[in-house]
């Protein structure tokens, strides 16, 4: 078989001989340049099997160049590498034609390795996304090699509308890539709909889901729109799917099977045009062994899965991170701070158990509350210490002497949080008042052993009336058992 022939354009001298010895190593021809204006004659005069191209080069930038190439010989496979590690970096070569992403510096043998898929994998017509917003803005900060390989599934993802799985602890960014697979995705100019299923009673989950019809439920006045409705022809991301109930699970899977839903109260199955994207701190697989969450669900939502890892694994970010919230804070007004090299040494070596979530309050806090203009260890010392004094450990959840009334506001506030300014379905007064009916009765039932003449004195209840929630709100009772 003839020996491929590789044309690489790099500025850099060190880096086109390093590439030229490996790729020469493994029995290709190669061909060098340190600019783009060689690099185009050749492929113009119809040389080469592959190109390798840098991104910024003195004279054009190697972006720029991926169309023309692909207009002349829609073929030749490009693979871009640059230092400019950023996820718009990674999307607009993915968006332009580019076979792989590399960000530098890069493993020779993965390169060597993607030469090799690029050069025997079958050729087809790219799937470009259409143009990209011109916005430098970036959803993601860091060039850490876990970020890279974030940036490199999410490139690989934005001309698809393959449904995504994000795993990753409390605060490490998951609905940050879900917004950037919208951004940069196809479906970027409909709307993105995110609901948090932690954030809303279970009660309501399928009424904001699906809709409901007029007269569905006391106090549903008018028909009122869900998500899925909201999001057609656009995103919706399910935050904290672990948390959703089995019930609306199973709704849930018939949109992703068949393509439609019902309204709560519905009978006509509406079609639905929704890209879904899911995420969860959970671990889904215990749960489907658990029995708490459907496996049939988990695979059809687990069609792509990512993993975002925590900030403790990706410490080298933490500089660039802070930079980025110190600059935010600026531009909200307040004092322009920085770190000085022994407060980035520590927080560089910390566990961060709240993630990137916990690093950017810690850093609005010094932007408010300091007023010099270099912040040292010892500062930083005693903002983390009386976070781990004001902040619940694991597994505590609320204070013991919340009240009643006070949960219910906890919770509730939280669900109009996660609304994100919007405004529940009509009706919330007797939905609420119908999610904590059913405890109260199944709790009092449980105190009286099943019987329901006392459990009826207790609450205040007739005897009829009782039996009537009992048999409405579908409630098991066993008698003689506590």
């Amino acid at each position: 078989m003839p020996t491929a022939t590789i044309l690489i354009a790099d500025d850099d001298r060190a880096i086109r001989t390093v590439l030229s010895q490996a790729l020469g190593r493994e029995g290709y021809e190669v061909r060098t340049t340190g600019n783009a204006a060689t690099l185009w004659r050749w492929v113009e005069q119809g040389d080469g099997d592959l190109v390798i191209t840098d991104v910024v080069m003195p004279d054009e930038n190697g972006l720029d160049l991926i169309p023309r190439i692909k207009k002349i010989r829609p073929n030749l496979r490009i693979l871009v590498m640059s230092a400019q590690n950023t996820l718009l970096t990674a999307v607009k070569a993915t968006e332009r034609g580019a076979f792989e992403y590399l960000p530098k510096p890069f493993d020779l043998r993965e390169l060597v390795s993607v030469v090799r898929r690029a050069l025997s994998e079958p050729r087809g017509p790219a799937a470009a996304a259409g143009a990209l917003p011109e916005e430098e803005q970036l959803p993601l900060i860091g060039r850490s090699p876990a970020m890279q390989e974030i940036y490199r599934v999410l490139a690989r993802l934005m001309g698809t509308d393959l449904t995504v799985m994000i795993y990753g602890e409390s605060g490490t960014g998951k609905e940050l890539v879900a917004r950037a697979l919208h951004d940069y995705g196809k479906r970027r100019h409909s709307a993105f709909v995110p609901i948090n299923m932690a954030a809303i009673p279970r009660e309501l989950i399928e009424s904001e889901l699906f809709g409901h019809e007029k007269g569905a439920f006391t106090g549903a006045t008018t028909r009122s729109a869900g998500r899925f409705e909201q999001a057609e022809g656009g995103t919706l991301f399910l935050d904290e799917i672990g948390d959703m109930p089995l019930e609306a699970q199973t709704r849930l899977l018939r949109v992703l099977q068949e393509g439609e839903y019902t309204t709560v109260g519905g009978r006509t199955p509406i079609r639905t045009d929704v890209r879904i994207v899911a995420a969860t701190h959970r671990e889904l697989r215990q749960m489907v062994r658990s029995g708490l969450f459907r496996e049939d669900l988990f695979y059809r939502l687990s069609v792509v899965p990512i993993r975002l890892p925590p900030l403790r694994e990706r410490a080298e970010d933490i500089p660039e991170l802070i930079r980025h919230f110190f600059v935010q804070a600026q531009s909200e007004g307040l004092p322009s701070k920085s770190l000085d090299r022994g407060a980035l040494d520590f927080l560089q070596s910390y566990r961060w158990p709240g993630n990137v979530r916990e690093l950017e309050n810690m850093v609005r806090r010094l932007a408010a509350l300091y007023s010099q203009e270099v912040i040292g260890v010892e500062e930083i010392r005693l903002e983390l210490a009386s976070d781990s004094q004001a902040e619940p450990g694991p597994g505590e959840g609320p204070p013991a002497s919340e009240s009643l009334g006070g949960a219910v506001e906890r919770i509730l506030r939280g669900y109009f949080e996660a609304l994100e300014g919007g405004l529940p379905a009509p009706g919330l007064y007797e939905r609420v008042l119908h999610e904590i009916e059913r405890p109260l009765i199944e709790l009092t039932l449980g105190a009286t052993r099943g019987n329901q003449l006392k459990a009826a004195h207790l609450l205040g209840l007739n005897r009829n009336t009782l039996r009537k929630k009992i048999r409405d709100l579908d409630i098991q009772v066993v008698r003689g058992l506590k």
